[in-house]
């Protein structure tokens, strides 16, 4: 059997969208701790079980092993920073998040939209993983959106849901596809820009702009939105998508451009300027985050990668 490339298989398992969870517990002296996850699953109603799957690289793997009870909390919307303090902060992470105890002295995260507290039921040893399954003795839940993870980002549906759905008018959106350090162009008689579409409706974005890149040979992943923002004088709304590209080769007007040179480029307007050079600045450290207003002001919502 060939050897598997660890890289590619990685990232072939981060397509997959998911929830973001932090799993705690307290170790043999009562000490609390926890590590953020993206492997967690229901298993059963009857019994109540679900489970999370600790590496053996976790400092706090062999506490987990051997818990007797753990907690799983779903991360709501806009917790990416309790996500980042549970998956690399090096101190005192229930110091930096705030918390209460289970009814079994495990401390659950305040603001996460399900918590779930468990006994452990069984631990079976899976290559470099383990699958930890607990039966589920207590939990809350709220009606509030969850964090998602896919592709090393993160995004949040109902932030993106409720941008694309004030649009009006005329809707354009396109895809930023990354592929080898390269990001892949249309250039066009006024400039460069990412491959996009053009809607006179805001419904099915996602699938219309899969399907019109596909039909020119683009056969992308999208991942999360990127940039929204409204031309007031246009009456025309930009939604722009992050993605993976594909391994094809270019045909027609798509260039494959250095993600270094992004900047020296001439673009088709100066929001898309903008854009690109964000989009330029933020690969160095692979966090990327959701730009939501106008071509002239708006906000930056923070999305980064997680470690």
């Amino acid at each position: 059997m060939t050897a598997l490339d660890p890289r590619a298989l990685r990232n072939a398992f981060g397509s997959f969208m998911t929830g973001v969870t932090v799993v705690t517990a307290r170790d043999i002296s009562g000490t609390p701790i926890g590590f953020t996850a993206n492997s967690f699953s229901s298993v059963s109603l009857d019994p109540p079980l679900l489970l999370v799957c600790p590496g053996k690289f976790l400092s706090s793997f062999e506490a987990f092993s051997n818990c007797s009870h753990f907690a799983v909390n779903i991360l709501a919307e806009g917790q990416e920073a309790v996500s980042n303090t549970f998956a690399s902060f090096k101190g005192d992470r229930f110091a930096q998040v705030k918390h209460h105890l289970d009814l079994h002295d495990v401390p659950v995260i305040d603001g996460a939209i399900a918590q779930f507290s468990c006994t452990t039921q069984q631990s079976i040893s899976a290559g470099d993983h383990i699958i930890l399954i607990g039966e589920v003795q207590d939990f809350t839940h709220t009606q509030e959106g969850g964090l998602g993870y896919a592709s090393g980002q993160y995004f949040s549906l109902g932030l993106e849901r409720a941008a694309l759905e004030n649009a009006s008018g005329t809707v354009i959106c396109g895809a930023i596809i990354e592929r080898d350090d390269q990001v892949l162009l249309e250039k066009t008689p006024d400039g460069f820009r990412p491959p996009q579409v053009t809607r006179s409706d805001r419904g099915l974005l996602r699938q219309s702009l899969t399907e019109s890149l596909g039909a020119r040979g683009l056969n992308v992943h999208l991942g999360a939105a990127y940039s929204v923002f409204d031309d007031v004088r246009s009456r025309t709304h930009y939604a722009y998508f992050l993605a993976n590209g594909p391994t094809a080769p270019l045909t027609g007007e798509i260039h494959a451009i250095p993600i270094r040179a992004l900047s020296s480029l001439t673009y088709t307007s100066p929001a898309i300027a903008e854009m690109m050079e964000r989009y330029a600045l933020e690969s160095r450290t692979r966090s990327f985050a959701l730009y939501l207003g106008d071509t002239l002001h708006g906000d930056v919502h923070t999305l980064p990668e997680r470690t």
